[in-house]
């Protein structure tokens, strides 16, 4: 059983913790999603509420590669406690879909560093990275859209996310939704961008979900922001 931080556990531990709650339905599951682990979230969460912040534990559990080992390194670290080499190279070991995004959105978004990273992988020649790039880049037109140029966003994604690899293109899909629900000056022009390039239009999605299909995200997600 992993420890607490007054009787810190070893990666040796932790790893066999970890190793034990490992059930082969979820990681078939995961599978399907492009995820190599087969991990119960919330009994990872639990093991992370027990660990507390960790950080040299986090970074030691990082370079085991092991893709749960990993998600719970990204619970347990200190986001602000990374320089932007180290957030570098991270991101470019982070090769499978949950460990991205858990990266993205737990530790960069909260590094100060984050808008530096965000221009230099914005345009980065791996698709991967550079949708770690549109990721930050949505966040900020939600919340900080001060100096952005959106219509230069939207011209981007007009021209080439048609055709861009599968998490690149759900990316910049993602950043032209959320142009099109925060920007009403750029609303009509998101629409129709989303409708001419029918970028995930068919995309099956569950009863009471919100269709990842920008114009129909942007016409739901608006009728909600005005009571309609």
């Amino acid at each position: 059983m992993a420890r607490t931080t007054e009787n810190p556990a070893t990666v040796a531990e932790v790893t066999a913790e970890l190793a034990a709650l490992e059930e082969p339905r979820i990681r078939e599951v995961n599978a399907e999603h492009g995820d190599d682990h087969g991990v119960n979230l919330t009994k990872l969460r639990a093991v992370a509420k027990r660990l507390k912040t960790q950080q040299e534990l986090a970074r030691e559990l990082w370079e085991t590669d092991d893709s749960a080992a990993r998600l719970l390194a990204i619970l347990i670290c200190r986001p602000k406690a990374f320089d932007r080499a180290e957030l570098d190279t991270m991101l470019r070991q982070a090769r499978t879909p949950k460990v991205h995004d858990w990266l993205v959105n737990y530790v960069v978004k909260k590094n100060p560093h984050a808008e530096e990273l965000r221009l230099a992988w914005f345009a980065d020649p791996d698709p991967v990275v550079a949708s770690a790039g549109w990721a930050l880049t949505t966040e900020r037109v939600a919340k900080k859209p001060e100096d952005l140029d959106l219509a230069g966003l939207l011209d981007i994604v007009e021209a080439e996310m048609k055709n861009a690899p599968d998490r690149l293109q759900w990316a910049m899909n993602h950043c032209l939704a959320q142009i099109g629900i925060e920007h009403p000056e750029y609303r009509p022009r998101a629409i129709d961008i989303g409708e001419r390039l029918e970028v995930l239009k068919d995309y099956p999605t569950p009863p009471n979900c919100t269709s990842p299909f920008a114009p129909t995200w942007i016409t739901e997600m608006v009728s909600r922001k005005e009571g309609k």
